[in-house]
């Protein structure tokens, strides 16, 4: 897990407002002096005060928020920004839960920012409760308790849920979810070593999980994913099928989701012959949904999740969206999509602040990035993955020690990237996508030798300084 903490550090990851709309003229207050023949008469008028305080209301309490509300802070200290979670704990990072399963920190060591009193000192208000719904036209948002707050400006960083598990039955006692810290606090209270433990998905969080529930003794099945194999929605076949041998040499049992008919009590699994498998915890990690279904009416266009431009705005001109809610410009292939990763939502939520604000920033899109350590193994995957039509793939293949690196082309530039086992090459291999460096004649001592990538960026990057 220590190598998988030095990653994540590396990847870090002007329309006028109604109440700025020019005032109506006041009633005259008195009459000026008149002339001698009293022919004209002068009024003067006076416009009511107007205040200038803006109100920002930030639905969420993850890193998307957190970062916009200090953003609107550092650069207003007097506009009212209130932060509304729906959980009861101190705004924390989903990622950080597989350090707490482990061990390695605390609860409180998942949280996004460490002092007591963060918020509070910068006076931003964060409230625990659940919006019942928002009112574009009134610029309002109302609390499931009744209570109202009026906007100038909202942002909508609501994030994301665990999707409903695929079998019936997941009300069972002893079937939980991992998503939230509460979940893991379940887990870590359910297992002791030898618990025998059903992770239900081989998807990102479920890979991620698979560690710390080894570390803790736990006897595990992982169910595959749907198409057989570990992570297929950011590896390809090579590189989960290693994933998923290496998981199986560490003793993971492993099964299809076509062996299991449903969830009974117990908990146990019934199996397509109708046997009963029991277990001591089943966790449920079968994907995730963005968290919509509150603005259904609002007239707030989503479709997987909010539709946002470039400015991370959605169509009503005073509502903006952040994180993995957020369905903006994907940057490898220019379409639509929802990155559910804390990088995105990190910069979203400066971004859509500097945008509430009134200033003109725009986010070039995100990339599509994946960095697991799955039982101590680290697997990565950027960009375009998969390759592309008509471009170019060059892999390096070490199936015997797990080491994958698979490198895809389109004309002289790299577009995407997967590599198993090595992590020497993760900022190289996302800084010459992003960077969209043409290669030039490294691109086919690239093909021939993934191992160059290193001294294929130095030499590219050296030409680019010098040219400019």
């Amino acid at each position: 897990m220590g190598i998988f903490c030095k990653i994540a550090a590396m990847l870090g990851f002007g329309s006028t407002d109604k109440n700025e709309q020019e005032s109506s003229p006041a009633e005259p207050e008195g009459k000026a002096a008149q002339s001698e023949q009293q022919s004209q008469q002068k009024t003067e008028t006076v416009k009511p005060m107007v205040s200038s305080i803006k109100k920002y209301v930030l639905i969420g309490a993850g890193p998307a928020s957190v970062r916009a509300a200090e953003t609107l802070r550092k650069a207003d200290a007097k506009c009212i920004i209130t932060m509304i979670g729906l959980e009861k704990e101190a705004p924390y990072s989903r990622m950080a839960l597989p350090y707490y399963l482990s061990g390695m920190i605390e609860d409180t060591g998942t949280h996004l920012r460490k002092t007591d009193n963060h918020f509070e000192s910068l006076n931003i208000v964060h409230i625990r409760a659940k919006v019942e719904k928002v009112e574009p036209k009134q610029q309002q948002v109302t609390l499931e308790n009744g209570d109202v707050f009026e906007y100038d400006k909202l942002m909508i960083a609501t994030g994301s849920r665990p999707a409903n598990s695929p079998f019936p039955g997941a009300d069972n006692d002893g079937v939980v979810n991992c998503w939230t810290l509460e979940d893991g606090r379940k887990i870590i209270d359910s297992i002791k070593p030898g618990s025998k433990v059903a992770l239900l998905g081989a998807g990102f969080v479920a890979s991620i999980i698979i560690e710390p529930l080894i570390k803790r003794g736990a006897d595990l099945t992982v169910m595959m994913g749907r198409t057989g194999q570990m992570v297929s929605r950011m590896m390809d076949e090579t590189a989960g099928g290693m994933i998923k041998t290496w998981c199986e040499s560490k003793g993971v049992t492993t099964i299809l989701p076509s062996s299991i008919k449903s969830i009974e009590a117990g908990p146990a699994l019934k199996r397509d012959d109708d046997s009963l498998t029991e277990f001591d915890l089943i966790i449920v990690a079968t994907g995730v949904y963005s968290n919509i279904e509150f603005l259904e009416g609002t007239g707030i266009k989503t479709d997987a999740g909010v539709l946002v431009n470039a400015a991370l705005r959605t169509n009503v001109r005073h509502i903006y969206a952040a994180g993995d809610v957020a369905q903006g410009v994907d940057f490898s292939t220019g379409s639509k999509v929802v990155h559910a990763i804390q990088p995105t939502a990190v910069d979203h939520g400066r971004i859509a602040a500097v945008n509430m604000m009134g200033g003109n920033s725009t986010y070039k899109g995100s990339l599509s990035m994946n960095v697991l350590d799955t039982a101590g193994l680290i697997s990565t995957s950027f960009g375009s993955w998969g390759g592309v039509d008509g471009g170019e793939t060059a892999t390096l293949v070490d199936m015997d020690n797990f080491k994958y690196v698979r490198l895809n082309f389109k004309g002289d530039k790299l577009v995407g990237a997967i590599t198993v086992g090595r992590t020497d090459y993760i900022g190289v291999m996302r800084g010459l996508i992003q960077s969209e460096v043409p290669l030039g004649e490294w691109k086919e001592k690239l093909i021939e030798d993934p191992t160059l990538l290193m001294n294929a960026y130095l030499a590219q990057s050296l030409d680019v300084a010098r040219a400019s």
